[in-house]
């Protein structure tokens, strides 16, 4: 194995506009070339109490920019007094990754409520282009969903509708994406708040003739331990 080659970061990362807000989705694994460095990693992370990012590419450039972001967010927030719009979010995102495009090897999602435009998803991929986009995918993983997406996207699906379609996109592509896994994460934002759900590996829909998981941390995990030694 070379270590000096450069290594594939893959993931798995969706956004979608619903009629009333967002959901923001995304597995949970994070690879360093064929080595799973952390199985069960948060890729949405928060920037504001209405605005989220989905994270791919290099799990340290995300993370810098996010909280670069977050900081500069909340100097903004303090001086308007009143919370940062989805765009200006998006656009902050924007100019970080486009002044920095020669060292950042990172592709984010930003998406959000406000009470002025109400639910909105922006992509900024590689190069710090920003697009709006009633939904947008990510990662390794979007390779396979763009047809998915074509025939399953449709406009003012119900919060559910929404859900359903961002974890059913995730576990085709972790079907698919050997750099994808994990679990997977939903975040629901809408003029009500955010809401996280979880869903475990293990209670995903099989595709393509997956197998199940056997012998598993959570089998073990869940499995009766040993009977105590009576002293």
């Amino acid at each position: 194995m070379d270590l000096k080659a450069p290594h594939s970061m893959g993931t798995t990362i969706i956004g979608v506009t619903y009629n009333g807000g967002v959901v923001l989705g995304a597995d949970s694994r994070t690879s360093t070339g064929m080595y799973i460095a952390n199985r069960a990693s948060d890729k949405i992370t928060q920037l504001t109490d209405n605005v989220y990012i989905c994270r791919s590419g290099s799990a340290a450039n995300s993370q810098i920019v996010s909280d670069h972001v977050r900081y500069f967010l909340h100097q903004h927030t303090i001086q308007l007094g009143q919370p940062a719009t989805v765009k200006v979010a998006a656009n902050l995102v924007r100019l970080i990754s486009y002044n920095n495009k020669n060292m950042l090897e990172t592709g984010l999602i930003v998406g959000g409520w406000d009470k002025y435009e109400g639910g909105k998803i922006y992509a900024i991929p590689l190069g710090g282009t920003i697009i709006k986009q009633p939904f947008a995918i990510g990662g390794s993983g979007s390779g396979y969903l763009y047809g998915f997406f074509d025939q399953a996207w449709k406009e003012k699906m119900t919060k559910d509708e929404a859900e359903q379609l961002v974890v059913k996109a995730v576990s085709l592509a972790m079907a698919r994406d050997g750099a994808s896994g994990g679990v997977v994460r939903t975040v629901i934002i809408n003029s009500d708040g955010v809401i996280g759900n979880f869903y475990p590996g293990d209670g995903l829909p099989l595709w393509h003739e997956e197998l199940e998981s056997h012998n598993s941390l959570l089998d073990i995990l869940n499995a009766s331990g040993p009977e105590p030694m009576n002293i």
